[in-house]
C-alpha cells in the first residue's frame, strides 16, 4: 500500500485530490501537507492526518517523509498565474526552490513526485490549434516561467538520479467544490455562481478567447491515472498534455443558458487576464497522454455544466 504526502493540501486542487486519494489508498494511508495559515479543515481534517509541510523547508518535508513512510509526493505547492505576476520572486521561491527542496528529498528517500504543469508553460509562439506535445515554450509570465522550469527540473532528477518524476500540463481546472485562487481561467467557475445565484455576470476576458479547460474529477482521474501507469509506456514523464474540452466566454455562457434560460452576461475585459489568455493555447494535442498511459476524459462541456449547476445549487442552499 502506498504513503501518500499531499503538499498543498488545503489548495483549489489538491484539497479535493486528497480526498480522493483518500478513497482510493486509505484515510490513514495519505497525510495532508499544509502551511502556516492554510490549515485543513472540515472532512478534511477530520478524514485523515495533517502535518505541516512547507516546501521551503527542506528539512521538515524530510523529517515528514521519514514519520510517515512517505514513497510518493504530490507536489500541488504553487501560486496561480495572476497571483504569481504581483509576487514573481514569491512564486519563483514556492514554485521552483520549493521544487528542489522535494527532489532532493525524493532523491535520498527513493519516492515518486507529481508536480503539475500547466497551459502556462506555453507562449505566443506555441501553436495555439492543437499545440504539440513537443513544442516551443516561450511563456511570457513567471507563472509560465515556473512550469516550464518545473518540467524540466523533474526531466533533470529522473534522467540524472533515477527519481520517479511525473506531470500533466493542466488546463484551467473548474470545480464547484472549492473557489478559485487568482488564476486566468477562473472565470470558468465564477460564471456557474452567479448562474445559480440568478445575478448577471461581468466577463473579464474577451469573446472569443478559447482556452483548453477541465473539469475537476477529470483533473482528479488524470493525477492518479499518471502516477499509477506502468513506467515502460512512458515515453514522455513531465508534462502531459491533457485536454478535456476548448471554448471561449460565449460558449460557456451559451451552455448556462442552456440550462438557465434568463442568465445575462457582459463584457468588462481585465487587461492583465486577456494578455495572459492570448498566449496560452486554443487546444491542446493529447495523442501522448492517450497512447502512453490511456488517459480519456468522462466530461465534455454540456454534462460539466449540468453537474456544475445542481451541485452548486445544493451548495448553495446550505
Amino acid at each position: 500500500m502506498k504513503n501518500i504526502l499531499v503538499i498543498g493540501s488545503t489548495g483549489q486542487i489538491g484539497s479535493e485530490l486528497t480526498m480522493e486519494l483518500r478513497k482510493r489508498y486509505g484515510n490513514d494511508h495519505v497525510v495532508a501537507g499544509y502551511i502556516q495559515g492554510a490549515e485543513p479543515q472540515g472532512v478534511l481534517k477530520e478524514s485523515g492526518p495533517s502535518v505541516m509541510a512547507d516546501v521551503t523547508q527542506p528539512q521538515m518535508i524530510a523529517d515528514v517523509t521519514n514519520r510517515y513512510g512517505i514513497d510518493t509526493i504530490y507536489n500541488m505547492a504553487a501560486l496561480l498565474s495572476v497571483v504569481a505576476e504581483s509576487k514573481p520572486q514569491l512564486a519563483w521561491k514556492i514554485g521552483i526552490d520549493g521544487l528542489w527542496n522535494i527532489l532532493e528529498v525524493a532523491r535520498e528517500k527513493h519516492c515518486a513526485v507529481f508536480t503539475p504543469s500547466s497551459i502556462g508553460g506555453f507562449g505566443p509562439e506555441t501553436p495555439h490549434q492543437m499545440t504539440p506535445q513537443d513544442t516551443i515554450m516561450r511563456p511570457k509570465t513567471m507563472y509560465g516561467v515556473t512550469k516550464v522550469t518545473t518540467e524540466l527540473l523533474s526531466d533533470y532528477y529522473c534522467l540524472k538520479y533515477g527519481v520517479d518524476t511525473r506531470s500533466v500540463r493542466f488546463p484551467g481546472v473548474i470545480s464547484y467544490v472549492t473557489l478559485p485562487g487568482g488564476g486566468t481561467t477562473d472565470y470558468a467557475v465564477d460564471i456557474y455562481y452567479y448562474a445559480v445565484r440568478g445575478e448577471k455576470f461581468i466577463c473579464p476576458i474577451k469573446e472569443g478567447t478559447k482556452m483548453d479547460m477541465i473539469y475537476m474529477p477529470d483533473a482528479l482521474e488524470a493525477s492518479i491515472e499518471l502516477m499509477e501507469a506502468n513506467p515502460d509506456r512512458l515515453v514522455h514523464r513531465n508534462g502531459f498534455n491533457i485536454a478535456s474540452m476548448s471554448f471561449g466566454p460565449e460558449t460557456i455562457y451559451e451552455s448556462i443558458k442552456l440550462e438557465v434560460p434568463n442568465f445575462e452576461m457582459e463584457y468588462c475585459v481585465d487587461p492583465l487576464k486577456q494578455c495572459i489568455a492570448e498566449t496560452w493555447p486554443d487546444q491542446m494535442d493529447d495523442h501522448c497522454a492517450r497512447e502512453e498511459w490511456d488517459w480519456k476524459p468522462t466530461y465534455d462541456l454540456q454534462c460539466m455544466t449540468k453537474d456544475m449547476l445542481a451541485k452548486l445549487k445544493e451548495k448553495l442552499k446550505k
